[in-house]
């Protein structure tokens, strides 16, 4: 079922790059973090386009508006808190007030920099990002989704917030574009429907497989746009099975759960949220502070099986 993992950071430095060869209005900022955000070659064959900030986000976050008030399309990819948190007011007034056409990536998201504590994890941001009107909010599930999102974050119009993992992550889908906005059914199933998004998407669909084995038919509702949701597609599978159970690595409330909620309130289907009980999470190596909350695929099993 799942095939060949990649590094999530690579993949995408490489797919702007790809891009970048061909549309010249795309730069790339830096808070001292282009190496690591996979931006090494694109430093090489771009030296004019690539703007070394420092570790100053918030400034950053402002010069990649002025950039973008020029006809460019700014790419400031740096780790998820920082260039969400504590930025969040040059976001929300110099890009969301403004409708700037700026890209923001926050990569290590979630708790995949599990080992460095609370500071460095990103557990808010789905909830914080989507307040801003008109920001959309992406989470790629495998690596040929992250290759076409950020084609797609490209060629939109408007602030895009895109979250991406740390560790390496399998191929799940055949490659293909991506619809901003577009959920996708990754496994029919009649009994429950487990809407899930990025990196938990895999073992989601290893939880929803488990469950089968127990004779619980599991369908797996993929949502690679946290914002807007795809809420044609979650109300007709919610109406199918007639159960809902959420799956992010993220806060349990404000996220995903919380926006699946939101868009069923008027339904009478239960909702159960999987995610980060609202503390500050635990740190450790990566898988087993997964598992400690759950979100690996036999918690998730577990908790679609009815357990």
């Amino acid at each position: 079922m799942l095939g060949e993992s990649r590094d999530p950071r690579k993949v995408f430095g490489a797919a702007v790059t790809a891009i970048a060869n061909t549309d010249e209005r795309v730069v790339i900022l830096s808070a001292d973090s282009g190496k690591s955000s996979g931006f090494t070659q694109f430093a090489a064959d771009h030296p004019d386009r690539y703007f070394e900030l420092g570790i100053m986000e918030q400034g950053v976050t402002g010069v990649a508006a002025g950039l973008a008030t020029t006809g460019k399309i700014p790419v400031f990819c740096a780790i998820a808190p920082f260039t969400t948190a504590r930025p969040f007011e040059m976001v929300r007034n110099d890009v969301g007030y403004m409708r700037q056409n700026v890209k923001i990536v926050g990569r290590n998201s979630g708790i995949s920099y599990s080992d460095l504590g609370a500071t460095h994890h990103s557990l808010e941001d789905f909830a914080i990002m989507r307040m801003i009107p008109g920001m959309t909010v992406i989470a790629p599930q495998d690596p040929s989704e992250i290759e076409a999102a950020a084609r797609a974050m490209l060629q939109h119009d408007g602030p895009v917030y895109l979250r991406i993992g740390n560790d390496p992550i399998p191929e799940i889908f055949e490659p293909g574009p991506f619809a901003i906005g577009k959920a996708r059914v990754a496994r029919e199933g009649s009994d429950v429907t487990l809407v899930s998004t990025g990196n938990l998407t895999a073992p989601a669909l290893e939880a929803a497989a488990m469950a089968g084995e127990n004779g619980v038919s599991v369908e797996v509702l993929a949502m690679p746009t946290v914002w807007p949701l795809d809420a044609a597609a979650l109300l007709t599978s919610a109406a199918k099975t007639g159960r809902v159970v959420t799956v992010e690595e993220h806060y349990v409330i404000g996220g995903l759960g919380t926006i699946v909620q939101e868009t069923l309130s008027g339904q009478a289907v239960p909702v159960m949220k999987l995610g980060i009980p609202h503390e500050y999470a635990t740190s450790g190596p990566y898988l087993e502070v997964l598992a400690h909350y759950g979100l690996d695929a036999r918690g998730i099993a577990t908790v679609v099986s009815g357990g």
